[in-house]
């Protein structure tokens, strides 16, 4: 019997409208879904009417998960991995089942889709023809190596940050950037109260201290001059 396929489907990051034609058919083939958290992912199928099987694959089981998806596909079935939103494997699960099973000769195909960093490069206004991907600094341990390195950069940088930190981040970032480093805070994208506030790094803590922040954040930063 032929090996199946993996495929990475990204789900949306806000808006149920962004969702392709064909991720929405290939939910419905798949012999099984990987889901980051069932609960979302049923929200998710039930908008548009797909059943099918479902089973849990976070970054807390994967390692464990990860043998027996692959023996699965093996033996010719189809399975389907979803993260809460977006594209698997930027910043969520997905990169481990992909080399594993590309170690194993298992085809995997990844469907374009939704992530929340494009768009908030592309709105910024910040160049963006060339970009650094960094993701969520680390919380504690190596954070201000990491942010010293990060600020020699010379492509625009992108950062992901949670509504919690977003001023206590933008703060560090124009301690060791500058304060007039060009920035621009994107939140809540493709969603009713999308919003991106431009300005300088000192600009953006300042506003948020003074407007709570809410929603997931992407925060696109100027690279050194």
């Amino acid at each position: 019997m032929p090996a199946g396929k993996l495929y990475l489907i990204p789900t949306p990051v806000g808006n149920l409208e962004d969702m392709t034609f064909r991720a929405i058919r290939l939910l419905k083939e798949v012999d099984l879904i990987l889901a980051e958290d069932t609960r979302t992912t049923s929200f998710l199928l039930k908008h548009f009417e797909i059943i099918n099987k479902m089973q849990s694959y976070h970054k807390f089981n994967e390692h464990k998960a990860v043998g027996h998806i692959i023996d699965r596909i093996k033996s010719g079935e189809n399975i389907g991995l979803v993260s809460d939103a977006g594209t698997p494997g930027i910043s969520d699960p997905g990169f481990l089942i992909s080399r594993e099973c590309i170690k194993e000769g298992i085809e995997v195909e990844c469907l374009p889709g939704a992530t929340a960093f494009v768009p908030a490069l592309v709105a910024s206004g910040i160049p963006s023809d060339k970009f650094f991907f960094e993701g969520f600094l680390p919380q504690k341990k190596g954070r201000m190596t990491r942010l010293k390195e990060l600020a020699e950069i010379e492509h625009t940088i992108i950062l992901y940050e949670s509504p919690y930190r977003v001023v206590k981040t933008c703060t560090q970032l124009a301690e060791y950037m500058g304060e007039e480093r060009e920035a621009a805070a994107c939140r809540e994208i493709s969603k009713l109260h999308e919003e991106i506030v431009r300005g300088t790094l000192k600009e953006l803590a300042e506003h948020f201290t003074q407007k709570d922040p809410k929603g997931e954040f992407v925060l696109i930063i100027g690279g050194k001059k």
